[in-house]
């Protein structure tokens, strides 16, 4: 009356390793935000783009919008953090926006002046007598 362990049961055939899916190829082109800085700066409004006009000037480049909503109000969040642009009204992805324009020229002319006066600056230095 000894009972014989019942066989264990087959194990299943070797599954080949699961090949991950072909990644798809990143999109060549601007991203979201370079385009809505674009929109943006060619708006010749004074108080600023809101985000309506927004979205139209995107999808009016070929944008899908409405695929990529979260995406749009995300770069516009990040661009108003980077000071790239100002948010003239409203609060977080929603209200109207504007370039800044201190960053803008600040930048230009922080990379412009100290190129231009160093070699002045070198120039009119005394030089030690003692070397």
């Amino acid at each position: 009356m000894a009972e014989v362990a019942p066989a264990p049961a087959a194990a299943a055939p070797a599954k080949a390793p699961k090949k991950k899916a072909a990644a798809k190829p990143k999109k060549a082109g601007p991203g979201v935000g370079e385009l809505i800085v674009k929109a943006v700066s060619a708006s010749k409004e004074r108080s600023g783009v809101s985000l309506a006009a927004l979205k139209k000037a995107l999808s009016a480049g070929g944008y899908d919008v409405e695929k990529n909503n979260s995406r749009v109000k995300l770069a516009i969040k990040n661009l108003v953090t980077k000071g790239t642009l100002v948010q003239t009204k409203g609060t977080g992805a929603s209200g109207s926006f504007k370039l800044n324009k201190k960053q803008f020229t600040g930048c230009c002319a922080k990379a412009t002046t100290p190129s231009a006066s160093a070699p002045e600056l070198r120039s009119t230095w005394p030089r030690c007598s003692s070397t």
